[in-house]
């Protein structure tokens, strides 16, 4: 986690990414109105003494405890599956599927396919290892080092969430923040991870700034709301209604083109 506590580190690929220390913000979102309330719980004030800031030592303690934390004899750090993180994830997800069973069963939409989006990064893949390994300190060099090497594992249950729409009809689409230079490695991780839907460029969709798809008006200059939001709407003019849209940012849900969207939990750092 990058120093002092709330501090700005920029992707290539994304806007800049504020690391957040604090409580967790993190459930089920019914409904696009609603992020715009949760997107406020990000305190950017400056604090006036330091008795407003959380110590830095303690927060990684809890986002450990939070997830987990289990280390291998190699030295592996890797969430648990028992984690109060993963029932949370559980807990969102059998909402989803609820949810899904009856937008995926409804009759008379039109011609339109139904489809479902998902964010990458701790909605379908979890990004724990990589952040224990860098120190919560991400930079784009030591993740494409990580990504080029090893796979993330999956969110706790989401490649059976995902697989089971696909066998019920929806359209599987990623659109993730991940620059274009890294889709070899991401379509690798979530095929290694059991992702058994199509993955191929028109499915998958990443952040391409050298040469930006015409669909996008904001181009190489997009927001991450812009680009996800962009997209989403791109998708729906090839056919499909996206019945919902996952993310574990309020910035992977906001813009609209989605029936619903699922706030996944991410204590660990916070995109605009």
């Amino acid at each position: 986690m990058p120093r002092p506590l709330l501090s700005r580190r920029t992707r290539p690929a994304l806007s800049p990414r504020t690391r957040l220390a604090g409580a967790v913000v993190a459930a089920l979102a019914a409904g696009t109105a609603v992020f715009g309330a949760g997107q406020a719980t990000a305190e950017h004030s400056v604090p006036r003494t330091d008795k407003e800031i959380p110590n830095l030592t303690q927060v990684q303690d809890k986002i450990k405890a939070y997830y987990g934390d289990t280390v291998t004899a190699d030295g592996e750090h890797y969430a648990s599956p028992t984690s109060n993180y993963a029932r949370q994830v559980r807990g969102i997800e059998a909402k989803a599927r609820t949810y899904l069973a009856g937008a995926l069963a409804e009759k008379g939409t039109g011609k339109a396919k139904p489809a479902i989006v998902l964010d990458m990064d701790d909605t379908t893949l979890l990004t724990y290892n990589y952040e224990l390994k860098v120190g919560f300190n991400f930079t784009p060099k030591t993740q494409d080092d990580y990504l080029a090497h090893t796979d993330m594992a999956p969110v706790f249950g989401m490649n059976q969430l995902v697989n089971w729409a696909h066998k019920k009809g929806a359209e599987v689409f990623f659109i993730t923040g991940r620059k274009e230079a890294q889709r070899d490695w991401s379509v690798r991780n979530l095929k290694h991870v059991g992702y058994d839907v199509p993955l191929d460029p028109a499915h998958v969709f990443l952040r391409d700034k050298e040469h930006p798809p015409a669909y996008l008006p904001c181009g190489a200059t997009c927001s991450t709301i812009g680009f996800k939001s962009g997209t989403r709407k791109h998708i729906a003019s090839l056919g499909y209604r996206i019945v919902a849209n996952f993310g574990d940012q309020y910035s992977d849900l906001l813009g609209g083109s989605a029936d619903r969207g699922f706030k996944l939990p991410n204590p660990m750092y916070y995109l605009p």
